[in-house]
């Protein structure tokens, strides 16, 4: 079963109302790649109909991050990104010099997580999150 047939069906299991507008939203955020902006996902239902808007889009991410089938990251400047789950635990490390942003090894997760919850009891969500700093190349120019 396609990726997207496999939200389209965990949302209705979850009993929530699927519109064809909101189907559609799911199929491209499913099939857009890694991250996608709000703005993304539009552009691509566009090409389908015009009778989607951004309010829509946005609650229908939403909804799937609050249904635990998308993430939702924030990688500074007001760049939102959502990804499905199937897109696995990432990392992104975020230069706030230069607004670069990579793609760090997601097993660290796991470390930073156990870590968490052993000192606090606190059981963490960290699929899909970002870490500010200084990237590599802004620390050489800056030390230099």
């Amino acid at each position: 079963m396609p990726h997207c047939h496999t939200l389209i069906a965990a949302l209705r299991q979850q009993g929530c109302r699927l519109t064809p507008q909101r189907e559609m939203i799911v199929e491209a955020l499913a099939h857009g790649g890694c991250h996608m902006t709000a703005e993304e996902v539009l552009e691509i239902v566009r090409q389908k109909t015009q009778a989607v808007n951004i309010t829509t889009v946005y609650r229908t991410l939403d909804l799937l991050v609050e249904r635990g089938l998308a993430t939702r990251t924030d990688l500074g400047e007001g760049r939102i990104v959502y990804a499905t789950i199937r897109h696995g635990p990432h990392l992104h490390l975020v230069c706030r010099c230069c607004g670069r942003v990579i793609e760090a090894d997601a097993s660290l997760l796991a470390l930073l997580g156990e870590t968490i919850h052993d000192r606090y009891g606190f059981t963490p969500q960290l699929e899909h999150i970002a870490l500010y700093g200084v990237c590599r190349e802004c620390n050489e120019t800056r030390n230099t």
